[in-house]
């Protein structure tokens, strides 16, 4: 045997080998490293605008972060609300229901009539909590009955087909609503009339007095804007974002309540977890899709009357983009996931609302930002990050 002993291997040819496995990793996959790059490029534009330069004070100041943080908490539930009908839908049917956003629209749009009918009446200026409630039960109920009619004529002839038939179909549906509304009502946005809805008077006594100063009725919840100090910050609030806020969660605290303690939300969980089974167990599984398409559309119809509320504007496009971000923000929780989509929405208003001051970038680019948020997901975690998370407590 003239076996010849392995010559050692020195420090440098580890290093090269070392960088030659790292180039080949980079060359195979070099979407870790860039979305490295892409952090540590945006970590440094916020430590830029966050610490004083020399004498100069810092360009994003703490009251900018609290009013973008109450702004972002009702973006955020708007976008929950949209999230838990796509997540819905998408647990029991395994589609992505893209017509989701023309609901929120249509409901934006009744709530826009329903609250000029009762401004032309008399009834704004006389009851306008009664004509707010109004207003929601309208685009409420034009929702629910759009979500219905394309569960029926829309998603039910294809429910056995391939997802991507689904996908299509629901796509073009969306595009159908949008023309459909513009041709009726047309393209142009229609404004909001305004709301003064005075409230809470002894908990704001010197809010909504008249000119004489001796009547005074409250904070105004739907049109306010004051300026407070709080803690030494100056601020300007809007209640509404708090109204939204509180309305959202009332309306995913009733959802959740219906889902987890009524035999009807059983036999919806029962439809989502394996929908054979539950027929094989009685369950009307047609009935269940239904009312799954039904809760969708409470919650957009909701949705877009509040969003309606502090935008000011509807229009036949307005719920393109709130449905893009909702169906993000379900993404981004995990798809499926009812806690996942309310964290998720609440999140995506979050970072929408703060990351671009803090980055020192327009605010007109934060739709980039969201749309750069779902390909990151869609890239490196498209099981969303809750819905893994609960996966792996389940395992």
């Amino acid at each position: 045997m003239n076996d010849q002993p392995e010559a050692p291997v020195t420090p440098r040819q580890m290093e090269v080998d070392l960088l030659s496995r790292a180039w080949k990793e980079f060359v195979r996959n070099p979407l870790p490293v860039i979305a490295w790059l892409i952090f540590l490029v945006l970590i440094f534009l916020m430590l830029r605008n966050l610490l004083p330069q020399g004498q100069q004070p810092a360009s994003y100041s703490p009251e900018q972060f609290l009013r973008q943080l109450l702004f972002g908490l009702a973006q955020g539930s708007i976008y929950a609300m949209l999230a838990l009908g796509y997540t819905m839908v998408y647990s029991v049917l395994s589609i992505i229901h893209f017509a989701h956003g023309e609901v929120f629209m249509a409901g934006a749009y009744a709530g826009f009539f329903a609250l000029s009918a009762a401004a032309q009446s008399g009834l704004l200026a006389s009851d306008p909590f009664l004509s707010v409630l109004l207003t929601l039960a309208s685009g409420i109920g034009v929702a629910i009955l759009l979500a219905l009619l394309m569960e029926r004529f829309v998603y039910r002839p294809v429910r056995e087909s391939p997802p991507v038939v689904s996908l299509i179909v629901a796509v073009g549906a969306s595009l159908v609503v949008q023309q459909a509304f513009a041709r009726l009502f047309g393209a142009t946005a229609r404004r909001y009339p305004t709301v003064n809805l005075l409230a809470f008077p002894w908990l704001f006594p010197n809010f909504g007095c008249d000119s004489t100063g001796a009547d005074c009725r409250g904070i105004d919840l739907i049109s306010g804007r004051y300026d407070v100090s709080f803690l030494g910050f100056n601020l300007r609030l809007l209640p509404i974002h708090a109204v939204v806020f509180a309305a959202a969660l009332i309306f995913m605290l009733i959802l959740w309540f219906y889902v987890a303690r009524t035999s009807a939300g059983r036999a919806l969980r029962a439809v989502a977890e394996d929908r054979a089974v539950a027929v094989l167990m009685g369950v009307d599984a047609n009935r269940a899709i239904v009312r799954i398409f039904a809760l969708g559309g409470v919650l957009a119809g909701a949705a877009g009357v509040l969003y309606a509320f502090y935008n000011h504007q509807v229009s036949p496009f307005v719920g393109f983009l709130p449905g893009v971000k909702g169906l993000t923000a379900a993404m981004l929780g995990g798809i499926g996931s009812v806690p996942g989509a309310v964290l998720g929405g609440l999140l995506l208003g979050i970072v929408e609302a703060i990351v671009p001051s803090v980055l020192g970038m327009s605010a007109q680019l934060k739709d980039v930002l969201v749309f750069g948020i779902l390909v990151l997901v869609l890239l490196f975690r498209p099981g969303g990050f809750f819905r893994e998370i609960t996966a792996e407590k389940r395992g």
